[in-house]
């Protein structure tokens, strides 16, 4: 989180709602989408239509994983073919979405 652009939404979950995360997304000037934990005194504000969101990305990992053993046990050893291979993946999945809909 070193290289956040200004009004850059970070999505994460209830684990990384800690206030000097926050104060580092708030310093580059993006803008945290967390929601605050439970025994947080002060709870902070968050975009809960934004986090929902983000359920479509675990899913779409979580599917990426199920359906290709590669990914999730990372047969390539280098990040530019394991990149690859979460592309030609996805295009996968997307093809197979596509063409059930159609």
């Amino acid at each position: 989180m070193d290289e956040l652009q200004p009004g850059q939404y970070v999505l994460a979950d209830k684990a990384y709602d800690a206030d000097r995360i926050r104060e580092m997304i708030w310093e580059q000037g993006a803008i945290a989408v967390i929601p605050p934990k439970a025994n947080r005194k002060l709870p902070a504000e968050f975009d809960a239509e934004i986090y929902r969101e983000r359920n479509k990305i675990e899913r779409f990992f979580g599917r990426l994983k199920a359906s290709f053993r590669r990914i999730a046990t990372r047969y390539e050893k280098t990040s530019r073919n394991f990149l690859s291979m979460i592309k030609l993946a996805s295009v996968r999945l997307w093809i197979e979405f596509y063409e059930s809909a159609a």
